[in-house]
């Protein structure tokens, strides 16, 4: 089996693609499921945010995988396969280590160096387990990949701003309101994850008075208390919509919250601050007099989303070391059938000898058979313990694989191995 990431994020697609690939809390152990019976997927792994959806993947065959993994996703969202190969990168081998490892650590968000992505790929990644979705090989990934993560950002201080999505909106509409946006009043729409996300970093900028309202009130009462905001009942959205200066949307709802009708009723400027994938605004609503919508693409194109603090480069570096290790774990992985072949080879020989000598000396007491077997395994356990020892050790070095091969035509042993045809270069961005 081989790493394979495959997905769409803001790099490479708009938000109207971006919302017809997102896959909903709920929806993710049935794609989990599709996913790991198609015939050269082994494993998966689906993360979906905001701006992004990708799916890591352990496959037998590249073009196989590839293929399986491209028809489920153009499935799922509607998009012809033909279509969506246009918006979608691939990441194989190595390059699907690092992709993950830079992705965990903030380097490829939005927003560099925000920490959101670390919780959201832990989510993923409890899905995965809870469906059996992830093998051996996803499971070490995405552990090293939360540990990858976790170290970057407690080593460079990447995220020492507070970075995230919801500071880089703020950060436009604050340009829209004077530079300044302190004591202005907002509502946030949604109690989830990002909901929970903007009221904290709102709470932390000055923004106030604020009001939450979500279809759950309940949800809604306990944010609000524990940020000292007001709770508004969700059928009071309209009166609410009329009173507040920014509008916040960060709900998982499949259809536009804020609707062309609705925002026209308003009848005074209003900054709306679109975080949602799907989006919550009415597409046709944008563009209203007085209306100020802020999204995912208006985000993307925005210089806040560029790199810019120098601890990337520190990051980098941890990122290459971290991929170094993985790929000595990798390698010493994939020598283990090799060596098992050995061993099993070993034990063949010992037994076949064993009848022979037993078929001569049939004089030979039970007692007696059973202390020359194991005589017998015992010289071969310990001929063979160094050399297998070493050989996972040096496997484990950059060109190891090597050594399994001379271990395989010196003793003529048969182990599975990957096809040619399944031999693919490495792939590091979009294919």
């Amino acid at each position: 089996m081989n790493l394979l990431s495959i997905g769409a994020s803001y790099r490479t697609a708009d938000v109207a693609v971006l919302e017809r690939l997102v896959i909903p809390e709920s929806s993710v152990p049935e794609l989990l499921q599709r996913l790991v019976a198609q015939p050269y997927v082994g494993e998966a792994v689906v993360v979906s945010t905001c701006n992004r959806v990708e799916v890591y993947a352990a496959v037998s065959g590249f073009h196989g995988g590839l293929g399986d993994i491209c028809n489920v996703l153009s499935e799922h969202s509607g998009i012809p396969a033909t279509e969506l190969a246009g918006h979608l990168y691939v990441h194989y081998g190595e390059a699907a280590v690092r992709h993950s490892f830079r992705v965990s650590s903030g380097l490829d968000s939005m927003v560099v160096g925000e920490a959101q992505i670390l919780g959201q790929l832990r989510d993923a990644y409890h899905s995965a387990t809870e469906v059996d979705s992830a093998g051996r090989l996803l499971h070490e990934l995405m552990q090293q990949t939360l540990r990858v993560g976790k170290r970057a950002h407690a080593e460079t201080g990447i995220d020492k701003a507070g970075q995230s999505v919801v500071t880089a909106a703020l950060d436009v509409a604050a340009e829209h309101l004077g530079g300044d946006l302190t004591g202005r009043s907002a509502l946030i729409i949604g109690a989830g994850a990002m909901g929970s996300l903007s009221v904290a970093t709102l709470t932390r900028t000055g923004v106030g008075p604020l009001q939450i309202t979500n279809r759950s009130y309940e949800r809604a009462d306990r944010l609000a208390e524990a940020y000292g905001a007001s709770a508004v009942p969700f059928d009071q959205l309209d009166a609410v919509l009329r009173e507040v200066d920014i509008v916040v949307c960060a709900t998982a709802s499949t259809e536009p919250v804020l609707t062309r009708e609705r925002l026209e009723r308003v009848g005074r400027d209003l900054i709306v601050l679109d975080l949602a994938v799907p989006r919550d605004v009415a597409p046709d609503a944008v563009g209203l007099p007085g209306l100020t919508v802020i999204d995912i693409d208006s985000l993307a194109n925005s210089r806040r989303t560029n790199p810019a603090a120098a601890e990337t480069a520190a990051v980098e570096q941890i990122v290459a070391g971290e991929v170094d290790n993985f790929l000595g774990w990798l390698r010493g992985a994939e020598v283990a059938p090799t060596v098992a072949a050995l061993r099993t080879r070993a034990e063949d020989v010992v037994s076949a000898e064993m009848r022979k000598l037993m078929s001569r000396r049939p004089e030979f007491t039970e007692e007696q058979r059973a202390d020359v077997s194991r005589t017998l395994h015992r010289v071969v356990q310990q001929l063979l313990h160094s050399p297998t020892v070493r050989v996972r050790q040096l496997a484990a070095e950059p060109g190891g694989d090597q050594y399994a091969a001379l271990l395989r035509e010196l003793f003529d042993l048969d182990v599975p191995l990957a096809t040619q045809a399944d031999a693919v270069p490495e792939i590091g961005g979009k294919a």
